[in-house]
């Protein structure tokens, strides 16, 4: 199965519907976009990356940590 934003083959399940096998993520190791088994390919990006685009894409930053004080 190929990428649906950068066409790349190098995709991978990235996790399966904990009850009934029902759907799956998957997962590009090329442009780290994620996408349900699931979903209509309609829904799907209307965009394509190029390969030189690619390493120029922003990081996903890291989430905080949790503030001691706050209580939830």
């Amino acid at each position: 199965m190929n990428c649906p934003r950068c066409d790349s083959p190098k995709t991978r399940v990235m996790t399966k519907s904990p009850v009934g096998d029902v759907w799956e993520v998957y997962v590009c190791d090329v442009c780290a976009y994620s996408w349900r088994s699931t979903e209509d390919p309609k829904v799907w990006p209307t965009f394509k990356l190029k390969p030189e685009q690619i390493p120029n894409l922003d990081v996903i930053p890291a989430i905080a940590p949790l503030d001691p004080d706050v209580s939830v």
